[in-house]
């Protein structure tokens, strides 16, 4: 049973669910004359929650900078789209510049807000089990950030709402939104408006979060120099290993 068990550990760890039971006798064997040693259950989990770690506070490092949201195409926070007559109309009736500026301060706010992110996806991360680590090691490049985006979003919004709402705050970003629903509705003849801000910039600003922690999954798994520590460096070695 033990054998068994280590044999379709190295398979998993491979992400070679296709191996023959020779290429996995093989593998086993390399790894033991190589360095003695064989990535365990705990490592694989301990690397992966370390790595999305890693990815997290990268991340939000890299969001929560001057500009993080706002001049980065991927990731930047454009007018809510389910008003964008809204944005059509008032830039019709000349008030461009003041539509710029809210979407400037939005993307102010999620800047702001991605400084706390990391404590509140962090206690996400350790959640995850062994089992779960284990189906994430042999998926896709973004696997535990999908994994993640997947099973903690609802959670995670519920605790990061607050952070988005006081950061929409300090940046005007939602004075400015108020003025602009309220020019908005003063127009004759249109359909009224008032959806919530809050909820979208805190999506939005999720998304984007997760978008530059799976880029930094993605760097981890085929990048040795991304791995930064020895546990990184073990659990990762092992799966990129053919």
């Amino acid at each position: 049973m033990k054998k068994l068990l280590y044999t379709s550990l190295v398979a998993l760890t491979l992400g070679a669910s296709a191996c023959t039971v020779a290429d996995i006798q093989r593998t086993v064997d390399g790894v033991m004359a190589g360095t003695g040693t064989a990535v365990t259950r705990d490592e694989v989990a301990s690397g992966l929650k370390q790595a999305l770690e890693v990815g997290i506070t990268k991340g939000s490092n890299q969001a929560s900078q001057t500009d993080g949201f706002y001049k980065n195409s991927l990731i930047r926070i454009p007018f809510p789209p389910d008003v964008q007559k809204v944005e059509n109309t008032l830039r019709q009736v000349g008030l461009g510049k003041e539509v710029d500026r809210f979407v400037m301060t939005l993307n102010r706010g999620a800047e702001d807000a991605a400084k706390s992110a990391v404590p509140i996806f962090v206690n996400a991360i350790k959640q995850m089990t062994i089992q779960d680590a284990w189906g994430i090691l042999k998926g896709d490049k973004d696997a535990a950030t999908q994994y993640l985006k997947r099973t903690t979003s609802t959670q995670l919004q519920a605790a990061f709402m607050p952070v988005i709402q006081k950061s929409l705050e300090k940046t005007n970003a939602t004075r400015y939104y108020t003025d602009l629903v309220t020019q908005y509705n003063q127009i004759p003849l249109v359909q009224k408006v008032n959806p919530n801000l809050d909820e979208y910039a805190t999506q939005k600003a999720m998304d984007g979060l997760f978008q530059l922690v799976a880029q930094e999954e993605a760097n981890i798994r085929e990048n040795p120099i991304a791995r930064t520590t020895e546990l990184l460096r073990r659990v990762f070695a092992k799966e990129n290993q053919s």
